[in-house]
């Protein structure tokens, strides 16, 4: 199993909104490296943080899982869609999504503040200067470490 962290603005597509409808689908990825990531290596039972950008106090709201692996993202297709693409070709898809499925919410943030402080994520690409993708690969170590902090505010 691999873990993940995956980003959302909250008013887009929050922890709210993924524990209502149970699955949903993680489009409009419109980077090649996190595209690549979806595509290729996240697989079916992965799990990742839900991590919420571009608010007051942004930080890892919860954990889902990986339930449909990479699959042509077709909003990419359609001239009505916010993520449509004119240079995506049904045949040849240069977008992908996975579909995600609700796992767990924690009782607190653990903000981005906090994460950046501690010595056992200096390596984790979210704390890393520069990394502003929506999908990063956490290690074992990393995912282990966060998760403890998450039980320990429950």
């Amino acid at each position: 199993m691999a873990y993940w962290l995956m980003k959302s603005e909250p008013d887009v597509f929050g922890i709210d909104d993924l524990e209502r409808v149970g699955v949903e689908p993680w489009e409009g990825v419109r980077n090649y490296q996190a595209r690549n990531m979806m595509r290729d290596a996240m697989k079916e039972g992965d799990l990742a943080f839900f991590y919420h950008s571009n608010t007051k106090v942004p930080g890892i709201v919860g954990v889902l899982r990986i339930q449909r692996e990479g699959y042509p993202d077709d909003a990419a297709f359609d001239p009505e869609h916010t993520y449509y693409d004119p240079k995506s070709d049904p045949d040849n898809p240069r977008w992908y999504r996975v579909d995600v499925a609700f796992e767990d919410r924690f009782d607190e943030v653990i903000p981005l503040s906090w994460l950046k402080e501690q010595p056992e994520l200096a390596d984790c690409p979210l704390v890393r200067k520069g990394n502003r993708l929506s999908i990063l690969p956490i290690t074992d170590q990393q995912w282990h470490f966060i998760m403890k902090q998450a039980r320990n505010t429950s």
